[in-house]
């Protein structure tokens, strides 16, 4: 039985489980799950392979347990819209958070828009179930909110998609915005910020014409 079927980690343990992981996000962000390889993985973490496999019994085990860690923190700033603040402000926040992410995080936006290309072939029962059943909750808030008038009909999926594709295109496509943008990474996101609260407030404000 291999270490990685032990739950029972101990401190040195768990800090060798997230070296490995920090250096397969970057080989798996650079190379994809195809190109990469338990050799690059070593190499990139400075330990062996057979110290790797002592950890995980393969390439596939570490994709899986980078995308569950990714997917969990993707899916945290959702939990966070609280039915009981202001309508306006809860999304608002939850694109700001969405937006950092993509500032501070941009190789694992980049990992987990690579696998949903490749059709989430690892992934694809978790989106399915718990992505799907928390988003279905937040749009009943959503829904909520516009029967009190404190929303404008606004389609709460929809919604929610082009937060996501509004937000993690400057992660996901960095290269693209940094090339037609001659500014500093803060500069680019704080202008990115601005423009999306902006849009949001005439697409969300019940109150607007």
């Amino acid at each position: 039985m291999t270490l990685a079927a032990n739950k029972n980690l101990s401190r040195i343990q768990k800090e060798k489980r997230s070296t490995i992981k920090k250096a397969a996000l970057e080989v798996f962000a650079e190379y994809g799950l195809r190109g990469a390889t338990l050799d690059k993985i070593a190499i990139a973490s400075g330990l062996t392979k057979p110290n790797i496999l002592y950890y995980y019994s393969s390439k596939d085990k570490i994709y899986f347990d980078v995308l569950s860690g990714l997917l969990d923190e993707w899916v945290a700033p959702l939990h966070e819209i609280s039915p009981n603040g202001d309508p306006i402000e809860e999304l608002l926040g939850y694109m700001r958070a969405k937006l950092t992410m993509s500032k501070q995080k941009p190789q694992e936006s980049k990992l987990f828009a690579t696998e949903i290309l490749h059709g989430a072939p690892l992934t694809q029962n978790v989106l399915a179930t718990s992505l799907k059943k928390t988003l279905d909750e937040k749009v009943a808030v959503i829904n909520k909110w516009i029967s009190e008038k404190k929303l404008a009909h606004v389609n709460g999926y929809h919604l929610f998609f082009s937060i996501w594709a509004m937000t993690q295109h400057y992660a996901d496509f960095d290269i693209q915005v940094r090339s037609i943008l001659d500014q500093s990474e803060d500069d680019l996101f704080k202008d990115a910020e601005e423009y999306l609260t902006s849009v949001l407030l005439r697409t969300l404000d019940a109150k607007a014409p």
